[in-house]
């Protein structure tokens, strides 16, 4: 059950093995975080809008559906910080690899710069369990780095905190490469754009991926049914679905829980109550995507530009954490907007608000949301035109917090829905936050179920 990119891949993949197949959603249409509306007549994405492309899960999927797989621009992204729009240096998750691209950018201070510059001399590092990104990056590294260029990084990917997300669930290859010695001597066995495009994307918006594996019709898919309870039959599970006053009962074999953690811990409470407990301290963050339309005609400067956004350090202060200008990101973004609006062209743009621990500043209205917007993106990039639309999409708890020993938490709560013989989770919650990351999981957890007297123990 649940009916986001983990549930429909994992549908799709127990379908594809021969299995009769129902998938449950609560909400009216499946897809998740993949998402797309009407923005000033053009379709876009008002969730995810890209896929991580050295991760091969995301793309194998789309073209196995016989989707078409779209890179970004050569447009290059930058940081807002320090009263300026900089470079951003080539990085790992935000450290630094490229010495003289990190001192002509500016973001640090010279003392900033001399810091990285001594992490060659330091030794290897001697990691015991687990431990923050931003006191790894921070010790290595010092505090300007992991305030100024990990911490923008990461509230993109995660909308979490350097000083909170765990190294080794959420940056692996940096906790290896600091376990061997310096990163910055080691910076050279990390691909670039040039050698393979970091992202990836779809025509017409990821949202295309969900629809293609909703639609190719292997199995069945139900919306606006609420999953109340879940519980042990001699043959299997059984399912109480929809409202109180009229409850129904859904008897089947096996279980993909691909929900968030927190009702997830709900429905494994009496089931598998270890598991439930695991599940319900994982936190999760919340934020908002604000899509506006510009008129080409009233944004000259902009629809010129070179590059495709920006990121927002947190100590800087701002209500945004970034913004994306997917016109300039990606092609077809920048195509469907010729002509779109009673024949004049348009650009589309995105911000984002919201990190961990930050649920105040969301509650505001929309109108507000996008005033918050176009102060700071008047102050980032002079842009003082008003949008001829905007839409804002709020995801409520949408992204799963990886505190420090998330790793070990997994291990534990996998261990408990084992015991449950017909039972599987995956999702965000697990194994990483990235579209890839998330099909990969849903796979795992698939291949799990179909194994040969699985179902049947």
């Amino acid at each position: 059950m649940g009916g986001g990119v983990a549930g429909l891949t994992a549908a799709h993949d127990l379908a594809a093995a021969g299995h009769d197949v129902v998938l449950l959603e609560a909400a009216a249409a499946v897809g998740g975080k993949l998402r797309r509306l009407e923005v000033a007549g053009v379709s876009v994405d008002v969730g995810a809008e890209a896929m991580l492309n050295r991760r091969p899960e995301g793309v194998d999927l789309a073209r196995s559906l016989g989707l078409a797989v779209e890179h970004p621009t050569a447009a290059s992204s930058r940081i807002w910080t320090r009263g300026a729009l900089r470079p951003l240096p080539r990085s790992l998750m935000g450290v630094p690899l490229d010495l003289d691209q990190l001192v002509a950018s500016g973001v640090l201070s010279d003392e900033g710069v001399e810091r990285v510059r001594r992490e060659p001399t330091l030794p290897p590092e001697v990691v015991d369990g687990d431990v923050s990104v931003g006191d790894l990056v921070s010790r290595r590294f010092g505090d300007e780095v992991t305030d100024r260029l990990v911490e923008p990084l990461l509230g993109g990917v995660y909308a979490g905190r350097a000083r909170e997300l765990s190294a080794r669930a959420a940056v692996p290859q940096l906790v290896a490469m600091a376990e061997r010695g310096s990163v910055l001597a080691q910076a050279a066995t990390i691909p670039t754009t040039r050698d393979l495009p970091i992202f990836a994307g779809l025509p017409g918006g990821m949202a295309g991926l969900a629809d293609a594996l909703a639609g190719a019709g292997t199995f069945l898919v139900r919306t606006e049914v609420t999953v109340r309870e879940l519980v042990r039959i001699p043959d299997g599970f059984r399912l109480t679905l929809g409202p109180t006053t009229h409850p129904e009962a859904l008897d089947i074999h096996a279980v993909v829980l691909a929900t968030p953690a927190a009702p997830t811990a709900r429905l494994l409470a009496d089931l598998a109550p270890v598991a439930a407990a695991e599940l319900a301290v994982v936190e999760s963050a919340s934020m908002a995507v604000v899509t506006l339309a510009f008129r080409v005609a009233d944004v000259p400067d902009l629809a010129a530009t070179t590059s495709s956004g920006f990121l927002v350090p947190p100590v800087d202060g701002r209500r945004i954490k970034a913004s994306t200008f997917s016109f300039a990101k990606w092609g077809w973004v920048r195509a469907a907007g010729r002509g779109a609006l009673d024949g004049e062209d348009v650009l589309h743009l995105r911000t984002s608000l919201g990190r961990h621990r930050e649920e105040i500043a969301l509650q505001a209205t929309d109108e507000e949301l996008v005033a918050a917007s176009l102060v700071d993106l008047a102050a980032a990039v002079g842009l003082t035109a008003r949008p001829v639309d905007a839409h804002v999409q709020r995801w409520g708890g949408g992204l799963p917090q990886y505190a420090v020993g998330h790793l070990d938490r997994v291990t534990r709560i996998r261990a408990a829905v084992a015991a449950v013989p017909g039972l599987v989770v995956c999702g965000a919650a697990y194994d990483g936050v990235g579209i890839p990351a998330v099909i990969g999981s849903a796979h795992r957890a698939a291949g799990e179920l179909a194994a040969p007297g699985t179902m049947e123990r």
